[in-house]
């Protein structure tokens, strides 16, 4: 068996091992699903009427805070899975289990891929969720197949950056109760950003902070593939954010999974 066909091997065996996990407490998944669709609805219709009339002249209200709003729900809806990821990968590494796993003939690189992969599966489950919610209250998006195609990619991209972050914090969490705090700012990032309202509207300094986080040029981006609004540079800072956090959170992964072995199983 070639090195390759062997870890693709073990990385679906892991990745089995982990959609069980899932199967078996469908709760985390619709909570983290739940919590998202909560405040697209919460936002739409409480906050939504005011909220919207404020967007400007143009605005018609409720509705156009819908198609404002949505992008942003969905970033929450990435975000909410990077906790239970966290504490998935820190009960792994507090139970043993991979410890167990570092004595069998495995490839090593695939206890982590499965958590990914699992994560991403997750997550693609919460967005499509969000996003049938907001169909079905009246969001009615323009963008074509390329541009739900180019949608989705960000997505993935966002996605697979959020996850890589929260096996890392897993990783290096003392317990699993750090573990599920480590990732709660990213919940944060949205409302700190333009996904509830525009940042023109905040103080300088939150302003700043807005401008310049993360997720507000996916925001951005994501608006403007499914609304037509203008994207300007926010495609290309949206992928080198992605890039850049992947790549640094999948190193601190990395190295935190090599050079602490966990403690071992009973």
């Amino acid at each position: 068996m070639s090195t390759l066909t062997y870890a693709m091997s073990d990385s679906r065996t892991m990745l089995r091992r982990n959609l069980r996990h899932m199967w078996r407490y469908p709760s985390l998944t619709l909570m983290v699903a739940g919590i998202p669709v909560v405040f697209l609805l919460l936002f739409v219709y409480v906050f939504g009427g005011t909220l919207g009339a404020g967007l400007g002249a143009a605005s018609s209200g409720r509705a156009d805070y819908l198609a404002y709003v949505t992008p942003g729900i969905l970033l929450m809806a990435v975000a909410g899975v990077a906790q239970g990821t966290a504490i998935s990968v820190s009960m792994d590494m507090t139970e043993g289990i991979i410890a167990r796993f570092r004595t069998m003939a495995i490839f090593r690189p695939s206890i982590l891929t499965g958590h990914v992969l699992s994560a991403m599966t997750q997550t693609a489950a919460s967005l499509a969720i969000v996003v049938v919610v907001a169909l079905l209250i009246g969001f009615r998006p323009t963008a074509s197949p390329v541009e739900w195609a180019a949608a989705v990619g960000i997505l993935a991209m966002i996605s697979l950056a959020v996850t890589w972050l929260s096996v890392a914090c897993g990783l290096v969490s003392k317990s699993v109760e750090a573990a599920s705090n480590l990732p709660m700012p990213l919940m944060l990032l949205p409302f700190l950003g333009s996904g509830f309202v525009p940042t023109e509207s905040m103080p300088t300094v939150l302003r700043w902070f807005a401008d310049y986080q993360p997720f507000t040029p996916v925001i951005e981006t994501l608006r403007g593939l499914l609304l037509g609004t203008a994207i300007g540079d926010s495609a290309v800072l949206a992928v080198a954010w992605s890039v850049a956090i992947t790549l640094a959170s999948y190193l601190w992964a990395r190295a935190a999974f090599n050079r602490d072995p966990g403690p071992t199983a009973a």
